[in-house]
C-alpha cells in the first residue's frame, strides 16, 4: 500500500472498480466515498459548502459500506449532491451488526459543472474488505 494513495480506480470490462486504503476501517471507508464520487465528478473541485449528516447500519462491514457509498448515490440522484470531502466518520459496533456516521460535504450541482459518468448502484460483486498493513476495500458499482 502506497502511504499517499487514497484509492485507484482499476479495469472493469462493463462497471466501474476501485480499491481504496486507510489505516483505520473510517479512513478507507471515506477515501472508498472519494473514490466513488471521482467516477462521475471531479470531487476535489468541489467546495465544502452544504454538511449534510448520514447515519446507516449493516449487518456486517460488507453491508455497511454497500449502504453508505448508496448514500452518496442517493444523494446525487435525488438532490444533485455533490461530494468533496466525508467528516467526522465512525464506524461502531451496534447490536446485529455495525453502524455508520459522516458528515458529507460538498455542494449542489450548478450549470456549467462536468459530470464525467453516473454511477447506476453499489454492488456486492468482488466486494472485498482486507487487514494488512492498514485497510483495504474493493467495490464494483453498476454504471
Amino acid at each position: 500500500m502506497v502511504e499517499t494513495a487514497r484509492y485507484r480506480i482499476l479495469p472493469h470490462t462493463a462497471d466501474g472498480k476501485f480499491q481504496a486504503y486507510g489505516r483505520t476501517a473510517e479512513e478507507a471507508f471515506g477515501n472508498a466515498a472519494l473514490a466513488l464520487s471521482s467516477l462521475m465528478w471531479d470531487w476535489s473541485s468541489v467546495e465544502p459548502r452544504i454538511r449534510r449528516r448520514i447515519e446507516t447500519s449493516g449487518r456486517d462491514r460488507e453491508q455497511l459500506l454497500v449502504k453508505f457509498l448508496g448514500e452518496i448515490v442517493y444523494l446525487f440522484d435525488a438532490r444533485q449532491f455533490l461530494l468533496g470531502r466525508v467528516e467526522e466518520l465512525r464506524i461502531l459496533p451496534r447490536p446485529g451488526g455495525f453502524g455508520l456516521e459522516a458528515v458529507l460535504a460538498g455542494e449542489t450541482l450548478a450549470p456549467g459543472r462536468e459530470i464525467h459518468g453516473g454511477v447506476k448502484a453499489v454492488t456486492y460483486h468482488d466486494l472485498r474488505i482486507e487487514e494488512r498493513d492498514g485497510v483495504t476495500v474493493q467495490v464494483v458499482v453498476d454504471m
